[in-house]
């Protein structure tokens, strides 16, 4: 820093030799370049001895520092959101991929529950009508079966009255020895 202020100080005492005067003498206090030259000198000298440059060279050092801080500190937060931002792809794509198994699962399970609840219905089905069969069949062994009881009702009493017309006296008594001779007979 102090080459700079020297390298002014240095144009300075350049540009006072080279300018005119109009007249006056180049080192003389009636000269306002001389003036001019000799005050610029002395406040160059003053900044150089109370340490401006120093003072300016540090503080433009610690701005440089706090910049170059601020940056490597920029480059770090950069760095982790890009990582942050890569995990946070990845688990969107591992989401993705896990609902589409979801999805995947869900629709098997829908289609297997499909097909059970079909042979669910075919079974019940069958055993429905399988059970209709069999009360049909009871009802038609049913209806028979009280067909033939009246039959049997109607042909016992019409063999009454067929055997009441028909039987004598003589006949009854000798149809009731012959049936106690044969219950006689069965319980001997």
């Amino acid at each position: 820093m102090k080459n700079v202020f020297l390298i002014i100080a240095l144009a300075g005492v350049v540009a006072v030799l080279t300018a005119s005067s109009h007249g006056a003498a180049m080192f003389s206090l009636h000269n306002t370049n001389f003036v001019v030259l000799i005050s610029f000198l002395i406040f160059i000298g003053v900044l150089l001895y109370t340490g401006v440059p120093g003072v300016l060279a540090g503080a433009l050092d610690a701005r440089a520092a706090r910049i170059k801080a601020e940056l490597e500190e920029a480059k770090a937060l950069r760095a982790e959101a890009m990582a942050l931002l890569a995990s946070y792809e990845v688990k969107q794509k591992e989401v993705q991929e896990q609902s589409a198994r979801i999805i995947a699962q869900a629709k098997e399970e829908a289609q297997a529950a499909a097909a059970q609840a079909k042979d669910d219905l075919k079974q019940s089905i069958a055993r429905r009508l399988t059970a209709a069969e069999e009360q049909i069949a009871s009802a038609e062994a049913s209806a028979l079966r009280q067909v033939r009881e009246s039959a049997i009702s109607v042909a016992i009493a019409a063999a009454g009255e067929v055997l009441a017309k028909q039987a004598t006296a003589e006949t009854a008594s000798a149809s009731i020895d012959e049936a106690i001779t044969q219950v006689s007979a069965k319980f001997h």
